[in-house]
């Protein structure tokens, strides 16, 4: 417990992180009830009580300082009577590819907390997500669901940039230069986030009952397709094999184990993170046609994400965050 008060930045972002611990709690009962092998349920517990202590932190905090708690996810925002919606492998990359979207929120989160106990919190919270990574990225690899980056010959010398046309790719006439590894490891970390994020969209659009919410995750679906053919046509055009498939299978199921709320918030999140990474991924780039595919990507996530915001609103599943106005506090 700290003498300082909770500033306006670390209470906006707390409120963020028992949402998206909510929101994670409510799928991990799910997967628990309906993994069918020991060895996954055992991984999903094991992170099921470590961020349920997660949760009880922040909990506290708002308690200390008189905050409200979020409403959050609910026990009506799951139904772990559903059928199985995913198997077990597909599982395990979700929680893999949440751990990343995380991991990095909480490295965020950290660089704007003042408080000793709220810098504290922050870099247990990152232990953790980096350990589920950690700990989901083992299991897949030992079960060959994997697919590694490619591999490149390792270099023997040191080379500096002299030549402007380095930059090049936008002339039709001018050969473009293969990817260097900085941009390889970019491009497939895109393509391995939207081979899986296109099998959410597939499920979400499956099982969801508004209308309005089920084209939305077609429209995902589709946004996450053309970005894994622009990724994998980059690897293809300097050589490197891009991965045609990915682990996990989605089931037939049309009964849905999460709310469209629930769902919607999820693919927001995935999104954002997305928008974030493009943004890492142009500022790290040299090639022109390179940055000219991100931003074009990065326009329609912003969009995607837009349209999302407008969905939740309008359906009043937009929690609203803490704000700077006295008239929702009490004196």
């Amino acid at each position: 417990m700290s003498n300082l008060p909770l500033s306006a930045s670390e209470l906006g972002n707390l409120w963020q992180a028992y949402r998206e611990k909510s929101m994670a709690l409510r799928v991990l009962e799910y997967f628990i009830e309906k993994a069918n092998e020991k060895e996954t349920r055992d991984v999903l517990q094991n992170i099921y009580i470590t961020e349920s202590e997660n949760e009880e932190k922040i909990k506290t905090i708002f308690n200390n300082a008189g905050a409200v708690i979020p409403t959050a996810f609910t026990e009506s925002d799951v139904n772990k009577n559903a059928p199985q919606l995913f198997d077990d492998n597909y599982v395990i990359l979700y929680i893999r590819m949440m751990s990343k979207v995380l991991t990095g929120l909480y490295s965020l989160h950290s660089g704007m907390s003042y408080r000793p106990d709220i810098r504290e919190l922050y870099m247990d919270f990152t232990t953790d997500t980096q350990r589920a990574y950690s700990t989901t990225t083992q299991y897949l690899l030992d079960k060959g669901i994997l697919t590694l980056p490619p591999v490149v010959p390792m270099p023997k010398k040191v080379d500096f940039i002299v030549d402007t046309s380095y930059t090049s790719g936008l002339n039709p006439f001018q050969k473009k230069r293969p990817l260097n590894t900085v941009e390889i490891g970019l491009v497939y970390q895109s393509l391995e986030s939207n081979l899986s994020g296109m099998q959410l969209m597939i499920a979400f659009e499956q099982v969801a009952e508004v209308p309005e919410v089920k084209k939305y995750f077609a429209r995902g679906k589709e946004l996450a397709k053309e970005i894994v053919s622009t990724m994998s046509n980059l690897l293809l055009e300097s050589d490197i094999p891009a991965p045609s498939s990915w682990g996990g299978v989605i089931t037939t199921s049309t009964i849905s184990p999460f709310s469209d709320k629930l769902m919607m918030y999820n693919t927001n999140l995935l999104t954002m993170f997305g928008l974030g990474s493009n943004s890492v991924g142009a500022a790290f780039s040299f090639r022109s046609d390179l940055l000219l595919h991100l931003g074009n990507i990065m326009t329609k996530q912003f969009d995607f994400t837009k349209d999302g915001g407008i969905i939740l609103m309008k359906h009043g599943w937009m929690e609203e965050p803490p704000s700077s106005s006295r008239e929702n506090s009490q004196l």
